[in-house]
């Protein structure tokens, strides 16, 4: 069974030259259109509407199945670089 991830993404800065993705997770639908007609609602929302369409992103997955198989990885602000 196939579910669709709605989210909004755009980078914001965090510190001095260093920056990041703000995501919102919109929603999970059922199919590919419930997920544009939801992203066509919020475009125009406050807030939403300061960006580009762009920064709306539909993904599809499957359920059941492993999406992130590379392992743990996060961003040591301090370094300003990514450790595994």
């Amino acid at each position: 069974m196939k579910i669709y991830l709605l989210q909004h993404s755009h980078e914001i800065e965090i510190g001095a030259g260093v920056k990041a993705d703000e995501t919102k997770v919109i929603g999970i639908y059922s199919s590919y259109e419930n997920a544009e007609r939801v992203k066509e609602r919020f475009k125009v929302k406050q807030g939403f509407n300061r960006f580009s369409e762009d920064c709306f992103y539909i993904d599809e997955y499957e359920i059941d199945q492993d999406n992130w198989t590379e392992g743990f990885i996060t961003f040591d602000g301090a370094d300003n670089r990514w450790i595994e």
